[in-house]
């Protein structure tokens, strides 16, 4: 039989509100509601991290390091650094 008639589960409903309170169920509800729904979306990250790593079958190239003589490509996206043109009083 088990806990399928429907006056088992009303007892278990009595049982939790006299344990935890009328006021503290609808929290705790909330509470877990959040964290499912923070580790859902954490979950479905992890997923679309695993898809944009390369897999074994494709290693990646290695990059070239600059040398000295050679100089890294500017990219003009970055902004440079203002020039520092304020002076000291004497």
């Amino acid at each position: 039989m088990g806990l399928t008639s429907w006056w088992h589960w009303a007892i278990v409903l009595v049982v939790l509100v006299l344990l935890f309170g009328s006021k503290k169920l609808p929290d705790a509800a909330r509470g877990l509601g959040q964290s499912l729904r923070i580790f859902k979306s954490e979950v479905q990250e992890m997923q679309k991290d695993g898809e944009t790593r390369p897999t074994a079958a494709e290693p990646v190239p290695p990059r070239e390091l600059p040398t000295s003589s050679q100089t890294p490509p500017h990219d003009p996206a970055t902004p440079k650094a203002p020039a520092d043109n304020t002076k000291k009083p004497a």
